[in-house]
């Protein structure tokens, strides 16, 4: 291991997706290099899909994790945007190919040989691992400064879940005319942080659910101005034509013709989760009120570095439950039955031990 560092972190060996103590190795610190000591790592719901191959795609061992923040402990001579000891964050992408069309437009996330954290390999070959471990080594332009106003574990989350909803309240318009109404369909991960974000952006958020089960902490504890349940056929009813855009979270199989009837007309539904089977899409309320359906991936480097400084700008982070790695077999449970409120963190530093 002459040109290798030794790691440690849980990683998934087949597709029950259990998890247990493995031994890899990190690439040395090349010129280009940051070295990150993991404090805090994310449990995201792809990660879960993941570990359980359950898109079909997932190679093992698997080290999940693309949620990270951590201290730089070694920069290479070609970078000059950190020093050791700052605070640094790792999301979902580490590499692309910094020459295509997307990259020279900051959307790294669009690439065609963009590089995931985990579950991938660099162009050299090398398996890369994520971040259920003590130490990854990311190139510099894929590391990204963590500001001092967001705590480091509820912080984390943000890397993934928060650019994922921030981009395409971007993208599609949210953010140019506040007072829009946006509505959050599921209130999980991904959900919860929407509608922090959205609120921050000015936007009147309105969670839509299909149980009445977390409407006062919609309201009360996320700042959410409405609540609706998708089975109260007459609040839908009255709910008819009043969105100007829609938020579907939801990754399990689901409808989007309730989702279509909320749009106003040039409303716009976008769809973030990933079901394992396609969606049906219906066409004539497309047509009828000329609507548009459109997706997003998280962000590139730039917007997602602009996401968490807006977040510690206005005190946005993730509400979550923070477990120890010898939990994270248990939590992967919990978070296939969506029991948890509503981000897993993984406390890696202090819990993560060879021994």
């Amino acid at each position: 291991m002459s040109d290798r560092n030794k790691a440690f972190g849980w990683a998934a060996n087949e597709n029950s997706g259990v998890l247990s103590p493995f031994h890899f190795s990190r690439r040395e610190n090349g010129e280009n290099d940051v070295t990150v000591k993991i404090l805090f790592c994310g449990v995201c719901h792809s990660d879960l899909h993941t570990i359980k191959n359950h898109w079909g795609i997932s190679r093992y061992p698997i080290v999940p994790g693309h949620e990270i923040v951590g201290i730089a402990t070694k920069v290479g001579k070609n970078v000059t945007k950190f020093k050791e000891g700052d605070r640094v964050g790792v999301g979902v992408i580490i590499d692309s190919c910094q020459s295509c069309e997307s990259c020279n437009q900051d959307l790294e996330n669009y690439c065609p040989k963009l590089v995931f954290t985990y579950n991938s390999r660099s162009s050299d070959g090398t398996r890369n691992q994520g971040g259920y471990s003590d130490v990854i080594v990311v190139d510099h332009r894929f590391v990204l400064s963590f500001p001092d106003g967001l705590p480091s574990d509820a912080g984390a989350p943000l890397l993934c879940a928060g650019i994922t909803v921030y981009s395409p309240m971007k993208y599609y318009g949210m953010t140019e005319e506040s007072g829009k109404h946006l509505g959050v369909s599921g209130l999980g991960g991904l959900g919860h942080i929407a509608v922090k974000i959205g609120k921050a952006f000015g936007l009147r958020v309105t969670v839509i659910s299909r149980s009445s089960e977390k409407e006062k902490e919609a309201i009360d504890r996320l700042g959410a101005d409405s609540f609706l349940v998708t089975t109260d056929s007459q609040k839908m009813k009255d709910a008819t034509g009043t969105m100007d855009f829609v938020i579907d979270t939801v990754s399990a199989q689901h409808s989007l013709l309730p989702l279509f009837s909320l749009l106003k007309v040039n409303g716009k539904l976008v769809t973030l989760g990933l079901p394992e089977k396609p969606l049906e899409l219906p066409i004539f309320p497309l047509i009828l009120g000329r609507k548009m359906v459109g997706g997003s991936q998280i962000g590139g480097m730039k917007e997602t570095q602009e996401m968490l400084d807006f977040c510690a700008k206005h005190n946005i982070v993730a509400d979550i439950e923070l477990i120890k790695m010898s939990d994270i077999n248990s939590a992967m449970d919990r978070l296939a039955k969506s029991d948890v409120r509503y981000r897993f963190v993984i406390d890696v530093a202090n819990s993560l031990s060879p021994g």
